[in-house]
């Protein structure tokens, strides 16, 4: 959940070039960009959507523009209803809003209604982040679900606060199963995140390898873990979980330096650990 600063981003700065070109206006107070990040698992699309929005907000409010951000996992929230309750709870501040929203227990229009006053109550401009929109079940009695909704929010009068989207996704045809209104509203920007290769995930944990006493890995491990996770599409949450687990195998050891056999039964428990995850 832990999201570093730009410098710490790894292997990524064309395409956060790419998400700050998009998000650039709401720094003026303008309208921000609607557009969907496609990209396999562990490619930094969450990681770069979520630290380029907190860089526009900061630089906003230097400018006096007040931006709400909100991060949501779309895997968790699986429903319209509940989609629009954690983006209404995450930007709502009961203290300045002067009301709390509910987790549960009211209608999917409600939760709509407290996401306007919130909106507009708080905020010059809301940067709302939806990862695994494709995990996001459609309803038919829905006009247009979750997306038609923000998109056209401001221009059907709802609100007067400006709102930019990014929607995250590893199905690269996940455009195609949107009805014509939302991908109108949505417009036609696409980026693509490419998958790490083995020197960019050699230098991302270079830069996670402080997590270690000085001299804790021997010199063969980081090159061993990123040449395992390059395997596995350029998964640098899988690079990571696999140093991590090296970690504690020689922890549990008793061992004084992390070495490539440990790697490499690293590896198989960082399988157990994904699918237990599945599970």
């Amino acid at each position: 959940g832990h999201v570093p600063e730009q410098n710490r981003i790894i292997g990524r700065d064309a395409e956060i070039k790419k998400v700050g070109k998009e998000l650039e206006a709401v720094v003026r107070n303008e309208p921000p960009s609607k557009f969907i990040i496609y990209g396999k698992t562990g490619t930094g699309k969450s990681l770069v959507a979520q630290s380029v929005a907190r860089r526009a907000q900061r630089a906003a409010g230097q400018n006096g523009v007040h931006v709400g951000v909100v991060y949501v996992d779309c895997s968790h929230h699986t429903t319209e209803t509940q989609v629009t309750s954690a983006i209404g709870r995450g930007l709502n501040d009961p203290d300045e809003s002067g009301f709390s929203i509910p987790r549960v227990g009211i209608s999917r229009s409600h939760y709509y209604d407290y996401l306007w006053d919130t909106l507009d109550e708080l905020y010059d401009a809301a940067l709302i982040i939806l990862d695994e929109i494709d995990q996001l079940v459609s309803n038919e009695d829905s006009e247009g679900g979750v997306l038609m909704q923000l998109t056209r929010a401001r221009e059907m009068g709802k609100i007067r606060t400006n709102i930019g989207i990014i929607a995250i996704s590893n199905k690269i045809n996940y455009r195609k199963s949107l009805n014509e209104r939302v991908k109108s509203s949505l417009g036609d920007d696409e980026l693509v995140f490419s998958p790490y290769d083995g020197n960019q995930l050699k230098d991302i944990l270079e830069g996670r390898k402080d997590a270690f006493q000085e001299g804790a890995l021997a010199p063969a491990v980081i090159p061993r873990t990123a040449a395992l996770a390059a395997r596995e599409h350029g998964d640098a949450r899988r690079a990571i979980r696999i140093l991590r687990n090296a970690g504690n195998i020689a922890t549990e050891e008793g061992c004084e330096q992390v070495t490539e056999d440990h790697v490499d039964r690293a590896q198989k428990r960082a399988e157990a650990d994904r699918l237990r995850e599945l599970l």
